[in-house]
Order: structure tokens, then sequence, then C-alpha cells
């Protein structure tokens, strides 16, 4: 495989300084000799230019939205390196950085691929809107953004209109969901699967639902995206939102072995990794163990999915 590794150290959609530092603290802990290990060929292409504005000014953009053109300029030139990534035949790696950055990487890879999915892993839905944040936080819109749905400012990022269908939309892990959140889910009959569902049916089985649907909505290419607060807060202390009752590590890479094993994941973020809140780097030993359970798997792409107990 060949792969970019994108960096975004981003934190205004989360407003929560730390996220930023992601991306060099996953690089200075060799994440370049993963890919080596398992004989991919990767290039850094650095990270994406984001502009210093104070948090004095957060609102000067929009009375609603914190940061927003600085979180707009970011995601519209990721859009750009994801899509140029993809014209090239490469598999871009994305590195953050706040969830927001989920809205430029879906923007790139919609505008390569005619009938793109995108598997939301995530504690929360990150569906809100203008309209019904609670939060003013833009890392919260970007899923909806994609979808159309919300502040023009964003639903028009890289090019005008929805860039994922709904029907095309999984959520997986969500278990901190707001009102204006569950009203879209119903509205819009998004495919959503909680960690209730997870304890209750198992991932092998949510993941093949995921696979069966994928399959019957005749999807050319899905983006994974992972916000490491999916896994219980008691295993990954160094996240902006952390939300107890969440997956296993072991399940989280159970996932993601399964979808990269499908073969139709073309573009993938890693999200929310704050080193200022992690203690004793045990959320950057998680971040580098998901990381290497990624590229393992698109190595042994032909191999049997590991039998990890699921029910």
């Amino acid at each position: 495989m060949n792969i970019n590794l994108i960096g975004v150290p981003l934190y205004y959609g989360s407003d929560k300084k730390g996220a930023d530092l992601g991306p060099d603290k996953i690089r200075e802990n060799n994440v370049m000799d993963i890919f080596q290990k398992y004989n991919h060929d990767a290039y850094d292409l650095g990270n994406i230019f984001v502009p210093k504005v104070s948090d004095e000014d957060k609102f000067l953009f929009n009375n609603k939205m914190k940061f927003l053109k600085p979180i707009v300029d970011v995601t519209t030139n990721l859009a750009e390196e994801v899509y140029n990534s993809m014209f090239s035949g490469n598999f871009p790696f994305i590195i953050g950085g706040d969830h927001s950055l989920g809205l430029g990487s879906i923007s790139g890879a919609s505008k390569y691929y005619d009938n793109l999915a995108v598997i939301w892993v995530d504690a929360h839905g990150d569906i809100n809107t203008d309209k019904t944040t609670e939060s003013g936080n833009v890392h919260g819109m970007p899923l909806a953004a994609a979808m159309g749905i919300g502040s023009p400012e964003l639903t028009n990022v890289y090019y005008s209109g929805r860039k994922v269908k709904p029907e095309n939309v999984f959520i997986i892990g969500a278990r901190d969901l707001d009102e204006g959140e569950y009203k879209l889910i119903s509205d819009r009959k998004l495919n959503v699967y909680s960690t209730k569902d997870i304890n209750k049916l198992g991932i092998k089985a949510i993941l093949a639902d995921v696979q069966k649907k994928l399959t019957q909505n005749s999807v050319e290419a899905v983006h994974l995206s992972f916000d490491i607060d999916c896994i219980d807060k008691a295993l990954v202390p160094g996240t902006g939102t952390p939300v107890s009752n969440g997956m296993s590590v072991d399940e989280g890479k159970y996932l993601i072995e399964y979808l990269m094993n499908t073969g139709l994941i073309k573009s993938m973020d890693l999200v929310e990794f704050n080193p200022l809140l992690d203690k004793n780097d045990k959320t950057l030993k998680v971040v580098m163990d998901l990381i290497d359970c990624t590229f393992k798997s698109t190595y042994n792409a032909n191999s049997t999915i590991s039998t990890m107990s699921a029910k």
C-alpha cells in the first residue's frame, strides 16, 4: 500500500488545547516505522497549516460556532490534500487534531468517489448544527455538515453541497448524544450502533450488518473516521471529551481489522488524541497499537480476521 501521512494540528473544533499536539507526538513515537514494518511505501506530507487565532477571538467569525473561519480554511486545505492523495493512487491516513477535521477528509474523498460511505466511530454523533449545538464546538458538527445539514459555511467546504448520503453514514460506538442529534437520527433514519448495541449483539454482528448495507447500497469506497473516545475513558484518559462505558481496546482493534480487510476503506482519520491530558502515555500506547493494527491488517488483507472473543 502507498500511504500518505497527513497531520492536522487543530484544536479549534474542540476548543481544548492539546489535540493540536497529537500529530507530532505520534510522529515522535516512530509511526513511520510501523508502515515500514509491514512493507508499505509511506510518505509523510507534513502538517496542514493552522492559522493562529486567539481564544478571545473564537466568536469573531460567527456568534454560534467557535473559530469558524480557521476551521473552514483548514478543512478545505485538507480536502484538497486528501483528493490529491487519492488521485495519485495513495491511501490518505490523517492524524489529528480534533474531529472537525473529518469534514475535510470526507470532502476530499467524496470528490474522488461518487458513492462514498462514511463509518464514524465515536462516542458522540457529531451531527449537531449551528441551530442545535449546546457548546458551539465545531467538532460536534462535521458529520452533519458532510450530509449537507447545517450552516452553509460548513456544508459548502471544498465544494458546494452534500458529500455523503445519509443512508451511507454509519455511526458506531455512540453513547453521548444531544437532543438535536436524536431528532436528526430519527428524521434521516441514520444507521447508529450504540455501545449498548455492541454489548448486546457483539461487535462482529454489528460489523456484519454494516458490511451488508454497504453492499446493498453499492458503495464504492469507505472513509473510516476513528475518534479514540469511542474507547472507554478509563483506557484512554488522553482525549478531550472522554465518556464511560465505551468499547474495549480489543473491540476497537477488531473493528479496524474487520473493516480494513473488506478492502473498502480508502482513507482514514485517527483523531482526538490529546497528549496534555494523557497519563503515563497510556493513551499514546493505545493510539500506536491501533495504528499498528490498521496497517498490519492491510498487509494481511487476504488473511482470516482474527478470532477475538466477540458475541
